[in-house]
């Protein structure tokens, strides 16, 4: 498992929503954009939320959920931007106020100072979203540079049917 020369690596962080299911569609749309991926996931996103199985063989590398051993090498190279999608209410306050209790949220701190693209598609229920801590949350990401894609609630439309995730909007929040 190692780096292509020349492509450029992005970090997908993938939290716990039930559309983390669909994360393949993200890392395929990313490949054939020309970039490398790379999974960082919340301990809970690896219990189920995702085949992780198949997001490893789709990218050649294994997914990171825990910190590395000091002494071990860096499983990744540095990210040229980063992708948090899903990402959820719990990932984005912790964000927002610098908790960096686990390693996926760790590494969405991390980004502010390493100044690279970051963008963001959250999958947050409507009653979750009208909270003032995520609204407060949102904006001091916004003002950090982060790039948020239109929110998604998951919930059915009309017809009973749910809305596309549209994976696609992270890549082209990029630039």
């Amino acid at each position: 498992m190692t780096e292509q020369a020349g492509k450029p690596f992005l970090y997908v962080v993938v939290c716990a929503a039930g559309i983390a299911a669909d994360v393949s569609k993200l890392i395929t749309a990313a490949q054939e954009r020309d970039w490398e991926v790379g999974v960082i996931a919340t301990p809970v996103a690896t219990n189920g939320f995702l085949d992780t199985a198949a997001v490893e063989a789709q990218t050649g590398r294994r997914i990171r959920s825990a910190w590395r051993s000091p002494g071990d090498p860096r499983p990744f190279p540095p990210p040229d931007a980063v992708v948090a999608a899903p990402v959820t209410f719990n990932t984005v306050n912790k964000w927002a106020a610098g908790l960096a209790d686990t390693l996926a949220v760790a590494t969405l701190c991390e980004t502010y100072g390493l100044g690279v693209p970051v963008a963001a598609l959250p999958c947050v229920s409507d009653a979750l979203a009208a909270h003032p801590a995520y609204q407060d949350s949102l904006i001091r990401l916004r003002g950090m540079g982060v790039r948020f894609g239109e929110p998604y609630s998951g919930e059915p439309g009309q017809d009973g049917t749910r809305p596309d995730f549209g994976w696609e909007r992270a890549l082209d929040l990029l630039g």
